[in-house]
């Protein structure tokens, strides 16, 4: 088994699958330390009391609630411990909903569920009734002293518990200042939605998660490395784009101008259009040409009428 950060059991009915759970998601984070640029030693960090500026040892330490402004609750370990949840070692499955009905705000963490050896084939029993049915069991679970509500659904061969998030923990969007979809004055023009879901149509295709990646820590990862290897600074790139919100004239695109911009490059529309430039262009160098001879004309005889 991969290595666990908790072992227990489902339950959903009298079923009872032993397994236990590891976390599915990796985080590559590149750590980063505040130092003293003056000699690049690590910064140290003090507990200082706010009103006094002296240090705080760690034997004084307890948490408070601030109740009022300045006015704190003090709370013990014994009182924490008092109020948390029961530890149980069992994800008790009380409800089986849609898995789409879920909104996606919800989720939160993902974790993987394993099953022990003597429970592989009740683990595959559940593992297949959800991936046939396209439901969620909903449960709560207890992991290192706090209780998290869940879902558990299937994903390939793996079991998946997602912790989700309180419907209480989510803003409300109507808390938001958001253009009304019914308000007359943002409804889109014909033209516009036609171009946009045009231009939706062009862009649309297979979701393959695997092609996307952190290009932000790539580029980090790439300029440390860079800086260790030369052994000394590497200038800023800096960055010489414009607005794009403007063309040269200044005159601002209206938004149909951008859709139909960005149709005509997925269609091909813009090459089309560099074709038909091309061509104008002999044209004028046929114009110039003609002109050139037309004043070298001109000035051949007004010097052979000098001359005469």
């Amino acid at each position: 088994m991969a290595r666990s950060i908790w072992k227990g059991s489902i339950a959903f009915g009298l079923v009872n699958i032993p397994v236990g759970l590891s976390t599915a998601e990796v985080r590559p984070d590149i750590q980063l330390h505040m130092v003293d640029s003056k000699n690049h030693a690590r910064i140290r960090y003090e507990r200082v009391n706010a009103d006094s500026g002296e240090e705080v040892p760690w034997d004084r330490m307890v948490r408070g609630y601030e109740h009022d402004d300045g006015k704190f609750i003090l709370l013990t370990d014994e009182d924490l411990e008092a109020v948390q949840p029961k530890l149980t070692k069992t994800i008790e499955i009380t409800d089986f909903v849609p898995l789409k009905d879920i909104d996606p705000l919800l989720f939160d963490k993902p974790y993987y569920l394993e099953p022990e050896k003597r429970g592989r084939k009740a683990y595959a029993l559940l593992r297949e009734a959800l991936r046939k049915s396209g439901k969620a069991g909903i449960s709560r679970v207890v992991i290192r002293t706090r209780e998290y509500l869940s879902a558990m659904f299937v994903r390939e061969d793996a079991l998946i518990l997602m912790l989700l998030r309180f419907p209480q923990e989510i803003k409300a969007a109507s808390k938001l200042d958001l253009p009304s979809s019914g308000a007359k004055e943002y409804q889109p023009a014909k033209r516009e939605m036609e171009l946009a879901e045009k231009l939706i149509g062009e862009m649309s295709g297979k979701w393959k998660p695997d092609s996307y990646h952190d290009e932000y820590r790539e580029a980090l990862m790439d300029f440390i490395e860079n800086k260790i290897s030369s052994g000394k600074s590497v200038d800023d790139v800096k960055d010489g784009g414009e607005d794009d919100e403007e063309e040269e004239d200044g005159k601002v695109l209206n938004l149909a101008d951008y859709l139909e911009r960005s149709v005509k490059s997925k269609t091909g529309g813009a090459k089309k259009a560099t074709t038909r430039t091309a061509k104008k262009t002999p044209a004028k160098k046929a114009h110039a040409k003609k002109t050139t001879t037309k004043h070298a004309k001109k000035a051949a005889s007004k010097k052979a009428k000098r001359s005469a």
